[in-house]
């Protein structure tokens, strides 16, 4: 590897290097991943740790990070068009998402579960026929979703379809086991259930050229 700083000329992380800063879209809601500290005001979690490295290998500081908070289904757009350098966002690598963007090595390796309240007997998502289950939009949770007898309620964000669940509006949640564990750390009477029924290979989302 280069060390901090020696890149070639004209290249992506030399521009990178020159600017200063490595521009990096996040979430700001995903406890253990990603999310801001009520009492310190910092993001922090494992995908903030992972662009502190990132961050150490380009300038040799792991401070040189500018966040900007996105949605799930905003993590391509924001790197089609330029916004961002980098996404580092609970992302899972796909086929189709390798058709437009680009990826670093897998990092973690999330799977797909689901939670439900503390008092449900549902082991998974096929003990919840024809209950509101609910997936962020732009997510492959939400895709994966149509092959289970179950009613697909989208939401914006993967906190939304928390405070739908506190209220009582869906039975469930759908998503990676990451996301899942934080929710459950929020909110004692739930609980996630079941194997994984994915394999979600998280990477570093970037530019395709």
């Amino acid at each position: 590897l280069p060390a901090p700083g020696d890149f070639a000329p004209g290249s992506t992380m030399a521009e990178i290097y020159e600017r200063g800063s490595l521009i990096a879209g996040i979430s700001a809601d995903t406890l253990l991943m990603s999310s801001r500290n009520p009492l310190t005001g910092e993001i922090e979690g494992f995908d903030v740790d992972v662009l502190r490295d990132l961050s150490t290998a380009i300038f040799g500081s792991p401070d040189r990070v500018q966040y900007r908070v996105i949605t799930s289904g905003q993590r391509v757009g924001v790197l089609e068009n330029g916004e961002v350098d980098v996404v580092v966002r609970t992302f899972s690598m796909t086929c189709t998402r390798w058709e437009t963007i680009a990826f670093s090595a897998e990092y973690y390796d999330a799977g797909q579960k689901v939670l439900v309240s503390s008092e449900s007997t549902a082991a998974g998502l096929d003990d919840l026929d024809g209950q509101r289950v609910c997936a962020p939009e732009g997510t492959t949770t939400l895709t994966r979703l149509e092959e289970y007898p179950v009613e697909v309620v989208p939401a914006r964000t993967h906190t939304a379809c928390l405070a739908l669940f506190q209220q009582s509006q869906v039975e469930a949640i759908t998503g990676d086991d990451t996301i899942l564990a934080g929710f459950a750390a929020q909110d004692p009477y739930a609980k996630v259930v079941g194997e994984a029924i994915s394999t979600e290979p998280y990477g570093i989302g970037m530019q395709a050229d």
